[in-house]
């Protein structure tokens, strides 16, 4: 087993007395960078920082530029509002929308004008590359649901009315309203009359809840669009994930399904700089939203579809095609970090195969977006345990990295850093598991400290190196835990069979694969045995409910937030229903019986003893109210401390800044309580 050194962990110490620790407060004081665009010059790079205003509950973006070659930041926009959809122009010109209309300015802020003043706003908005025509999308009513849409003589009705799934999605219930794709000529901010290209349709692009401009792009050469849709509906939309990639002819007016025969998820189309090709992510199986993500390129001319990573044993999580159009780079995660790799096209593009697939990066941190390359150099977003996202260049091909944005030195200067140790540890079938280990900045060998079980949500998302603004491991193991966060059975990153051995195994393996972890770090002379905790949300908080009814009193306290308790009214009330039935499966099926017995919380009620608290949000669709209540009400029935928290206003996350205060003070003040 790996251990620090201990002349390295006492340096740490000594040094970290100097330094203050990190607290909610601090955390919710951060600048969230964002990387925007680099201008078609290819000299400066435009990036976002927002800031959270914890008084007026609500953040404020603004865009600063740099050059490429580093130097001082310069903040270019000052108005109120966050600005979006930003784009590069020409030269020095950028374009971003602000209040719902296009602004355009020089990247040093100078110019700033409003160009469009269309009634009611535009979203996601894309210029043409020729500059004649704008792209955006809006709502469109296409169904009647309200009791007044029903009835016009009862306009002061209040009921909403359904014949058909899904009723809901995420945080907001179905109103017949879907978001279209349009587009517009466009001269001197002139926007001309809108044309809906999916008029009359029942279907959504971009993709709800989350799409965005990723979903509709322009061709190269102007003349037609690129958008991304799940041309489904009602109980078809709720259990399929068959999204697909359509083009539409500006001239003809006709639209082509791009991958026709392809079922599962195609996201995130992007063309090759001289428009001959088309790449995007895509999945093979219908309603499994976790499988094997792969890159597809399509030959324009020929039709011919190439599957670039089908026999690479990984999952792509976000693509961008080289200027030159020979390397595809993308992300992808690789043993517990998110890493930048390459493809190297073959000249006959179809002749690529996994063999020419490089890992470009290496280290203990997370790339989680890529801006964009000028020459030699790639602009990417990255981020640890330790420091939320900031902008580094990536020296091609090397790899080697340097900060370009250092938004929160200031903070991070005199904020001491957690030791973060990667642990491998043998699990109940003989695997080696990585884990990640955390420590108090402070951190004494010779003392005993709290420890917590981390559990992940997704439930097949990386535990990698991500910075979290609830769940941050810096934050937890500053208040003076350690912070054991386990590669458990289901994560990308350590090959396709790794990730998928979860489904419909959610209470077995993977459980044992945390007792595992928990068991394996508490052998050290630092953990205090008699003060384990688990932790976690979503999957993670089916987690805390399965392990307090099968932890053999391990544990002295739980926190499980927004956790599955009961499967059978969970499946009955969760939204995207091709996840249940892959996953878990229908419960009036005698197929699945082992799964919602051996596998479901509620059924160990009987040996529930420990304290918990129970974190539950109002408006979460994916995992209902009714889940948390459950929970709840059974501890208390029971006798057993608990508490619960409840956020009528917020989903499956916690987004206002002052609910994400108090959800931090609780969750310490629990832990300093039962702990």
């Amino acid at each position: 087993m790996l251990k620090p050194p201990l002349l390295t962990l006492l340096f740490i110490t000594t040094m970290a007395t100097a330094q203050q620790k990190m607290t909610p407060e601090q955390l919710w004081q951060l600048g969230r960078v964002s990387g925007e665009t680099i201008t078609a010059d290819g000299k400066t790079v435009v990036y976002g920082v927002s800031q959270y205003n914890i008084a007026e509950n609500k953040s404020e973006k603004n865009l600063y530029a740099i050059p490429l070659t580093g130097g001082t930041a310069q903040q270019i926009t000052t108005a109120e509002g966050g600005e979006g959809d930003v784009a590069a122009l020409y030269a020095q010109k950028i374009g971003y929308s602000l209040k719902g209309q296009w602004w355009e300015m020089n990247a040093d802020g100078t110019g700033a004008i409003q160009l469009t003043n269309v009634e009611g706003g535009l979203q996601n908005i894309r210029l043409a590359p020729d500059g004649k025509h704008i792209l955006f999308s809006k709502d469109v009513k296409i169904k009647k649901v309200s009791g007044a849409d029903h009835y016009p003589d009862l306009p002061k009705s209040n009921v909403q009315i359904y014949d058909n799934l899904n009723y809901r999605h995420w945080d907001a219930w179905e109103d017949g309203n879907f978001q279209h794709v349009f587009y517009a000529t466009y001269e001197n901010g002139q926007v001309g009359t809108p044309v809906d290209i999916m008029e009359g349709e029942a279907f959504d692009a971009p993709q709800m809840p989350f799409g965005g401009t990723e979903d509709m792009i322009w061709a190269p050469d102007s003349k037609s669009i690129i958008y991304v849709s799940k041309k489904k509906f009602g109980k078809d939309y709720a259990t399929s994930t068959n999204t697909d990639i359509y083009e539409y002819n500006l001239e003809t007016k006709a639209t082509k399904n791009l991958s026709e025969g392809m079922p599962g998820y195609d996201l995130g189309p992007v063309f090759s700089a001289d428009g001959k090709y088309l790449a995007w992510q895509s999945m093979a199986k219908d309603g499994y939203e976790a499988d094997k993500n792969d890159i597809i390129v399509l030959n324009l001319a020929t039709g011919t579809r190439t599957n670039l990573t089908k026999d690479w044993d990984g999952t792509v999580s976000s693509i961008y095609w080289s200027k030159d159009g020979k390397q595809l780079y993308f992300l992808a995660v690789v043993k517990g970090t998110e890493q930048l790799l390459e493809i190297a096209l073959q000249k006959d593009i179809t002749a690529t195969t996994a063999r020419h697939i490089r890992q470009v990066t290496e280290g203990d941190f997370d790339i989680s977006a890529i801006l964009g390359q000028s020459g030699n150099t790639l602009i990417v977003s990255r981020m640890d345990i330790n420091h939320a996202s900031e902008l580094y260049t990536v020296s091609l091909p090397k790899g080697t990295m340097q900060p370009l944005t250092t938004v929160n030195k200031t903070v991070y200067d005199k904020t001491g850093m957690c030791k973060v140790e990667k642990r491998w540890i043998k699990t109940t079938d003989g695997k080696d598991m990585l884990s990640w280990v955390i420590f108090p900045p402070d951190f004494d060998p010779a003392k005993k400290y709290p420890t917590l079980l981390y559990c992940q949500g997704g439930p097949q998302a990386a535990l990698s190196q991500f910075y979290s603004y609830r769940w941050n491991f810096q934050l937890i193991a500053s208040q003076g835990y350690i912070v054991v966060a386990p590669n458990r059975r289901g994560m990308p990153g350590h090959g396709v069979e790794w990730n998928a051995a979860i489904s419909k195994d959610w209470g077995g393996q993977p459980i044992r694969d945390y007792l595992s972890a928990i068991d394996a770090v508490s052998q050290e002379p630092y953990v205090d045995k008699s003060r384990l905790g688990a932790v976690g949300a979503s999957y993670g908080g089916y987690s805390v409910y399965m392990l307090a009814g099968v932890h053999n009193n391990r544990f002295k306290t739980f926190i499980a937030h927004d956790g599955l308790f009961d499967l059978k009214s969970w499946y009955g009330t969760t939204e995207e229903l091709w996840f249940a039935n892959y996953d878990i499966g229908a419960y009036w099926d005698p197929a699945n019986a082992k799964i919602y017995k051996e596998f479901n919380p509620s059924e160990y009620a009987n040996k529930w003893n420990t304290p918990i608290m129970i974190i539950q949000g109002g408006i979460d669709f994916r995992v209902g109210i009714e889940q948390g209540l459950q929970a709840f009400q059974l501890a208390q029935l029971k006798g057993i401390k608990s508490k619960l928290l409840y956020f009528p206003e917020e989903n499956h996350w916690v987004l206002k800044a002052q609910n994400a205060l108090v959800w931090q003070r609780e969750f310490f003040k629990w832990l300093t309580e039962t702990l």
